[in-house]
């Protein structure tokens, strides 16, 4: 009862007309975005990290959370249609989606995706709902040790799943460690790596990393690949939806947000995982297995569902212990520190409101984005006929005016730049830019949290390994880190 009666003040703040209309611009603009190839969530709220300086928190957390939901929706478009998937996680959409479209049924495909997206967001969003408080009730527990100890955890399992290669994602946590700590040291007050510059005596800020590396790298990059647009396929005949394909989709709905929702919760979970299961699920389950591969329905409706259910997972452990596990989650968690507040056990208690708030949102937002999705899908069509070089322009253009906006400082374009350049090698050699933001806000509490369990335990170091919740945590990061490893040792030695 007390959840339900703090969603219901959530629901007061985020039905207030201007948050409302912050709702409604970030679905519309998420969709949008979601369309686009190439262009993500990530890149979007990147992007509009300098309104944290004007719009107050729980506007700007409700627009970004209607950009990640509307983005999760906007990407089957792009996939089905034009067999470009916008985003990793949409790959297994265009399997299918794609070749619904090519025997002119791509209107029954994005019906199955934006329907299934919509059951999937509402059961993932009711799941945040009601986890959120249970894992926030068990973080409670954490002392400096364990907070030492989930740093590490998410410093491995991130930087292991979101790099592909643990090496090279280890690699990007350092190079987001040591901006974290350009400054002055909080404890002992000695400048570190500033190489004498008084502009860098306060740090690097992380809205600058954040569009340098998401914004103006990733444009970069993209600009680098670009190729001649494929053939959009058109819409003909219904966008209805006959009965045999809402009979063979409910059921991939419910299990495809079964899925996602809990993976994406996960440390390590994400949205490729879940949709991978759920596409292979719906083949191994489906009465027409002769379908897959030349337009089955059941193989968008299911990863399409897990998609964006575990949108809403991601959610939990940020707002919950203030662990980011996907790229968007990062760039969220960067515009909380701008605004100077801490995600973690304690945001409930401190920031209730905005917390929930921004949870009652997504239940608003999902059914602003049924009504967009399926009457405006014309609309979404056309955006995919925008000239590339003009997108790409106009990004490079809002990221620096809204950087330089800031702070007035050319010394941030500078790093801008500088740090959009890095962010377009790390790209073009395959090394990934989430865990830089990671590292750039949990290096820091990492080192304080380490310094006060030192304290506490005297300088001795196995204060870590006898208290049991951080012991435990440092175990799963082992294992995440040296799992993989085994696992494929182990299957050489068998071959």
């Amino acid at each position: 009862m007390e959840t339900l009666g703090a969603l219901l003040n959530g629901f007061a703040v985020a039905l207030t007309p201007a948050n409302l209309g912050f709702a409604a611009l970030g679905v519309t603009l998420g969709t949008a975005i979601g369309v686009l190839p190439g262009l993500g969530p990530a890149l979007t709220i990147a992007l509009l990290l300098p309104i944290t300086f004007k719009v107050d928190a729980s506007g700007a957390f409700i627009l970004f959370a209607g950009i990640y939901y509307g983005a999760m929706y906007g990407g089957s478009t792009t996939s089905i249609l034009l067999n470009t998937p916008g985003e990793s996680a949409t790959i297994v959409t265009a399997l299918e989606g794609n070749r619904m479209a090519r025997r002119g049924r791509a209107g029954p495909a994005l019906a199955t995706a934006a329907i299934g997206s919509f059951v999937a967001g509402t059961v993932g969003t009711v799941g945040l709902t009601f986890l959120a408080p249970l894992v926030v009730a068990f973080a409670l527990q954490f002392g400096p040790a364990e907070y030492f100890s989930l740093a590490i955890l998410a410093f491995v399992t991130v930087s292991a799943v979101l790099g592909g290669s643990a090496l090279r994602g280890l690699t990007s946590l350092g190079f987001g460690i040591w901006l974290g700590l350009i400054g002055f040291d909080e404890i002992s007050g000695q400048q570190r790596f500033t190489f004498g510059l008084p502009e860098l005596y306060d740090g690097v800020g992380v809205v600058v990393v954040a569009v340098g590396l998401f914004a103006v790298g990733e444009t970069l990059y993209l600009a680098a690949r670009h190729r001649a647009e494929g053939e959009v396929l058109g819409i003909t005949g219904s966008l209805l939806m006959s009965r045999e394909d809402w009979a063979r989709s409910w059921k991939a709905w419910l299990r495809g947000a079964g899925i996602g929702f809990p993976i994406g919760a996960l440390p390590a979970g994400g949205a490729e995982i879940p949709t991978f299961l759920s596409y292979y699920m719906e083949k191994k389950l489906s009465r027409k297995p002769e379908e897959f591969g030349h337009g089955a329905i059941e193989g968008v409706a299911g990863p399409e569902a897990a998609n964006n259910a575990s949108a809403a997972g991601v959610l939990v452990p940020m707002l919950a212990l203030g662990l980011p596990t996907s790229a968007t989650a990062a760039i969220m968690l960067s515009a909380f520190q701008s605004y100077g507040i801490k995600p973690g056990p304690l945001l409930l208690e401190e920031q209730g409101d905005l917390v929930w708030g921004l949870i009652a949102s997504l239940y608003i937002g999902n059914v602003m984005l049924l009504v967009l999705n399926l009457p405006l899908v014309g609309l979404w069509v056309r955006i995919l006929k925008i000239p590339t070089p003009l997108l790409y322009g106009g990004i490079l253009v809002f990221a620096t005016i809204g950087t330089y906006g800031i702070s007035g400082s050319a010394m941030d374009l500078v790093l801008l730049y500088l740090i959009g350049g890095v962010g377009y090698l790390m790209r073009r050699f395959d090394f990934p830019t989430a865990p830089v933001i990671i590292g750039m806000i949990l290096g820091p509490m990492a080192e304080a949290e380490f310094r006060r369990a030192m304290i506490i335990g005297q300088n001795d170091l196995t204060v870590f390994l006898t208290r049991p919740l951080s012991a435990a945590l440092l175990a799963l990061a082992l294992l995440a880190l040296l799992g993989p490893w085994a696992w494929r040792m182990a299957r050489a030695g068998r071959r």
